[in-house]
């Protein structure tokens, strides 16, 4: 079994490019008395006098292994679950974990969480299809038959509703004890507005949910709610001043040693502070939301290490949830304020240019050129290629293909993921165009 703190500090010191978020559902102590399942999210245990202190408990999909690596560890009762947020890799577990205490005749656990996580979950049965479409696109479409046979966008992913609701909440700290172990529990509003961050004084540990996540921090979803990039970094600032001996995240590996602790937190810290300022510095000489994407960068050096990877979200996405959360929808330009129909805009650009035909050769030609502004402007001309005649296979098809091309050359996730699930939908589109039934990958 490979030893987690060794791992992790291998990679920080720059001897190990292995890499630092893995789902291998194995248990391992990490320090006395406290555990970590890698999973989906990681699940964090510590070990008191009155049961087992979880933190999270991952998806469904994976309760039972993980609780199976669990009982490796510790067969002992869990006494209190934390939820580190409501994302549902983080609660989905729970009912599992109440389940094994029913069978075993223990007392059903104690669940703790900041007041905000019941509303996310009102909120999650509320949105429920939307939410689906969103890990259709996000995640790759889990239940999709394939392009051809199936149109993509009446396939979503299964989204839950059904939670297991805290028994107890907190407005701003909680400090919590359970047999021997002090705990002292903080909001801090971050990737999400209901997260908490944990300090076990004892033990100098923190169980940080997805406040760091070993790579680019998740402050920009552009299909998500609002994030707080600033208060983020503020919640970062605290940690650090605890001058914590042990991190333990709920993605990636935990990380010991108050230096390389100092480092990453800080790193992330004075990304998110950078962009933050530099944003609204822009914002405030009355710069457009396209000036301000154009302008605002960060440090090469800073973005290329291996915890600010942008593989998941992105700066880009960041700084428009910025502009988003200080400055509103409106992004300065006065033809976007109340703008035609999609569908008008494009007939007209169709128009003008010759032809539907014309559009598809322009953004066909561009994707083959290559490079990032010739991708971006070849996904505005296909688009409008699209909408202006929706029945065209050529048009279609071609949008299949760029998109694919545009998926390949993107970092992160959020991005590669919306890319091709439009790739993956032109296909579609462009069989049934043509009257083909079988369907080309796309």
């Amino acid at each position: 079994m490979t030893d987690l703190i060794d791992l992790s500090s291998r990679i920080i010191d720059g001897t190990s490019t292995e890499p630092a978020s893995r789902v291998t559902l194995e248990c391992s102590e990490v320090a006395d008395d406290i555990s970590m399942v890698e999973s989906f999210s990681n699940v964090v245990s510590v070990r008191t006098g009155e049961g087992l202190v979880m933190f999270d408990t991952s998806l469904a999909t994976f309760a039972d292994q993980v609780l199976g690596a669990l009982r490796t560890w510790s067969t002992d009762p869990v006494h209190t679950i934390v939820y580190t947020h409501g994302h549902v890799d983080h609660v989905g577990g729970a009912a599992a974990v109440v389940a094994e205490a029913e069978r075993n005749g223990h007392a059903t656990p104690h669940v703790v969480a900041h007041e905000a996580v019941p509303e996310r979950f009102a909120r999650y049965r509320l949105t429920k299809g939307y939410n689906g479409w969103i890990n259709a696109r996000q995640f790759g479409g889990t239940g999709l038959t394939g392009p051809g046979t199936e149109d993509p966008d009446t396939t979503p992913t299964h989204f839950p509703s059904r939670f297991v609701e805290p028994n107890e909440t907190y407005e701003h700290t909680l400090e919590v004890t359970v047999g021997d172990v002090d705990m002292v529990l903080h909001h801090g509003r971050g990737e999400t507005d209901d997260h908490t961050w944990t300090w076990l004084p004892d033990r100098r540990a923190l169980a940080i949910g997805d406040l760091f996540i070993w790579c680019f921090p998740n402050a920009g979803n552009p299909q998500k709610v609002q994030r707080y990039p600033a208060e983020w970094a503020v919640a970062l600032r605290r940690m650090l001043a605890l001058r914590p001996e042990l991190l333990l995240p709920a993605h990636g590996l935990p990380i010991a040693g108050e230096d390389r602790i100092s480092l990453v937190l800080g790193d992330v810290a004075t990304a998110l502070e950078s962009l933050l300022t530099q944003t609204i510095d822009a914002m405030n000489t009355g710069a457009t939301l396209d000036a301000v994407v154009s302008s605002v960068s960060l440090d090469a050096d800073l973005l290329g290490r291996p915890w600010l990877a942008p593989v998941y979200d992105e700066p880009e996405f960041v700084i428009r949830n910025i502009w988003r959360q200080y400055g509103g929808w409106y992004d300065g330009r006065p033809s976007r304020l109340k703008p035609a129909p999609d569908a008008a805009l494009s007939a007209e650009w169709a128009a003008l240019t010759g032809g539907v035909d014309v559009l598809v050769g322009r953004a066909t030609t561009l994707c083959d050129e290559g490079g990032d502004l010739n991708l971006r402007l070849a996904c505005h001309l296909i688009d409008a290629a699209c909408l202006a005649d929706p029945n065209h296979a050529g048009a279609a098809a071609a949008a299949a293909a760029i998109y694919k091309v545009r998926r390949h050359h993107e970092s992160s996730l959020m991005a590669r993921g919306i890319f091709g699930h439009a790739s993956t939908k032109a296909a579609w589109q462009a069989n049934i165009a043509s009257g083909d039934s079988d369907a080309p990958s796309a």
